[in-house]
């Protein structure tokens, strides 16, 4: 009897309601920008980020008192306090700070897996802390894809596809979908060089035409931050 267990990718959110109650585990992927600044926020020392699907549940934050992030097409919405930049994160004034953010893509992403079982957060910032995390939990993972506004992206199925390899190689698990193919194979064309890869990615395109160029740049280099943000009680927590 097998008993590997599974590693799958979902391009889009869109594409969530085949693969959901089949996964223990669900990793929600936004590299540019949502979970990389996830990531930065929490190696950063801010206490808590609650996710918030929409601008409405934002501004109601906002008004009890809290500090909003809210973002959309790429840019910070009027009147919130910043947007999805990792640099935002790394402030002073948010060290152990209780944060809200609202995205175009990621905290969609979030809102749509928060009923399974354990929900994570991935990016490259923290790939390898994270694989070999999920490498010892011993349950089915999904790596749930941002993708941009339900359509598919190159760079959160490359970072799907490096979680996909190196679980994989581990030889505690098997994966069965061609999406899951796709990933791992997009991934091994791009892990030398993402930034020269992703040049011509419609949202890294997208992010230049807005001059962030910087942000870019940090959240395609790997394995700066060994922290796994995990949704608890509709608030991301450090484990």
């Amino acid at each position: 009897m097998d008993t590997r267990k599974h590693i799958e990718v979902c391009f889009t959110p869109g594409e969530y309601d085949y693969y959901k109650d089949e996964y223990e585990i669900v990793v929600v992927i936004d590299v540019l920008r949502a979970t990389s600044a996830i990531c930065a926020a929490f190696a950063h020392g801010v206490k808590s980020i609650i996710p918030v699907a929409t601008i409405e549940e934002a501004s109601e934050y906002q008004a009890k008192g809290f500090l909003v992030g809210a973002e959309r097409k790429g840019q910070i919405v009027e009147g919130f306090d910043f947007g999805n930049s990792p640099y935002s994160y790394m402030k002073e004034e948010l060290k152990g700070q209780d944060v809200v953010l609202s995205t175009t893509n990621g905290t969609k992403a979030l809102d749509i897996a928060k009923d399974a079982e354990i929900v994570v957060v991935g990016s490259l910032l923290n790939l390898q802390c994270l694989s070999e995390w999920l490498e010892v939990q011993d349950k089915n993972v999904l790596c749930l894809c941002s993708g941009w506004q339900d359509k598919f992206n190159l760079e959160d199925t490359i970072c799907a596809g490096a979680i996909c390899e190196y679980l994989l190689g581990s030889g505690k698990f098997q994966s069965d979908e061609d999406s899951s193919i796709a990933a791992k194979y997009l991934y091994l064309s791009a892990k030398d060089n993402y930034f020269g890869y992703l040049k011509s990615s419609s949202h890294r395109r997208r992010l230049k035409n807005l001059n962030l160029n910087e942000d870019i740049k940090y959240c395609l280099t790997p394995n700066q931050h060994d922290v796994i943000p995990i949704l608890r009680n509709g608030k991301l927590v450090q484990i």
